[in-house]
């Protein structure tokens, strides 16, 4: 009995029928101008559904009315129309909505009167206006019926606000290209989580173990001499340590931008003249159509190409470096090498180069890094589907 009863006591059950009672209120003005032909609103709303914004009213409407307190995850969309598909929906929605308000607006009108008119009845007041009990004899026995029309209205209204709460999810919830958004930001994220949290580790936590080894082996030595070196290799990694730690923060500041506003490929121009700038003869060659690379790939080729160029700037300094972009057979290929160096790290060291293996693999691609004829070598293939 109480499972049965706990709609009455949410919210929900209410905004709902609000959301319900909304449509009927410009029917109720049309009746007062035109009530001989009360089917000119459904038409209206025709022409209307195919504005672009009435969508994204609509879907903040069934957000907040239909979802209250989960509406990122209502499976609503609050965007406008994009796609004639999108729009036509909205046709079907509107339309839908009115039909379901007319009932909701009928039943929580006539159906509390029917059980105030069956209350009164035992009581000689034979309503004129009810068809069915115009002609009733007053009987004691009518009383018993008047809790009827409100239990047929409590399931009414919940019924309605369930069946429009679903509808709203199939009519109003995101399109193809909306879910194909939410998936390269939820993609984007786990990115650039998973490069936060390595970086983090790898800096960091390196960064703490030096400075505990260094201070426990001073300690130990009790020699001023090596103290004083102990402390300054702890200065200068606290220092690196700093710089690491106010790179992974801008990383965290850009994460709050949406993913189709950062950087991609078809802007690595920038990074080859920032690599220029410093020092390093850079020769670069994109082929294919590089503007066409989908969102994920071309931002997370961005970064390996940025990676690569840094990490050749900090180990081999001004060096000549040849880059090679190619998006060909549903593949993007991007490849970066400079002459080898005593200083460059050994294949497989290093959080930068695991950080571009890493990347490569969520994307479902391959990376190979270390040295090849002489060259350093970074050779990235990322599939595009």
């Amino acid at each position: 009995m109480a499972r049965f009863l706990r709609p009455l006591i949410r919210g929900t059950t209410y905004t709902r029928l609000l959301h319900l009672w909304v449509p009927m209120l410009i029917v109720s003005v049309w009746m007062f101008i035109m009530p001989s032909r009360p089917w000119l609103p459904a038409l209206f709303l025709i022409p209307l559904a195919l504005i672009p914004a009435v969508r994204h009213g609509e879907g903040v409407q069934a957000r907040l009315l239909l979802t209250p307190g989960e509406e990122e995850e209502s499976g609503i969309s609050v965007g406008p129309s994009v796609t004639w598909g999108d729009r036509f929906r909205t046709v079907v929605w509107l339309e839908a909505r009115m039909v379901l308000g007319w009932g909701a607006g009928v039943a929580s009108v006539w159906l509390p009167v029917l059980a105030v008119v069956l209350v009164q009845l035992p009581f000689g007041h034979v309503p004129d206006d009810v068809p069915l009990l115009s002609d009733a004899d007053p009987h004691w026995a009518y009383a018993l019926l008047a809790p009827l029309p409100l239990i047929a209205l409590y399931g009414v209204v919940v019924g309605l606000g369930e069946l429009v709460t679903a509808i709203a999810r199939r009519l109003l919830g995101p399109s193809a290209a909306e879910r194909l958004a939410a998936l390269e930001e939820r993609t984007e994220r786990l990115l650039e989580r998973t490069r936060i949290a390595r970086e983090l580790h790898d800096s960091i936590g390196h960064a703490l173990t030096v400075a505990v080894v260094q201070a426990g082996a001073a300690r130990a030595a009790g020699d001023p001499e090596f103290t004083d070196r102990a402390l300054g290799a702890i200065e200068d990694t606290g220092r690196a340590a700093l710089e690491d730690l106010e790179r992974v923060l801008g990383v965290l500041r850009e994460s709050e931008r949406p993913a189709s506003s950062r950087p991609t490929l078809a802007e690595a121009d920038r990074l080859l003249e920032s690599a220029r700038t410093s020092g390093a003869k850079v020769d670069a060659e994109v082929t294919g159509p590089i503007k066409e690379v989908p969102g994920p790939v071309s931002r997370e080729g961005y970064r390996i190409l940025q990676e690569s160029l840094t990490n050749v700037l900090r180990h081999a300094g001004s060096v000549p470096v040849r880059v090679r972009i190619g998006v060909e057979d549903q593949a993007l290929s991007l490849e970066v090498r400079n002459p080898l160096t005593a200083e460059i790290a050994g294949p497989g060291r290093g959080s930068g180069l695991r950080g571009i293996r890493e990347r490569a693999a969520l994307l479902g691609g391959l990376a190979r890094t270390g040295p090849d004829e002489g060259d350093w070598q970074v050779h990235v293939e990322l599939p595009l589907r």
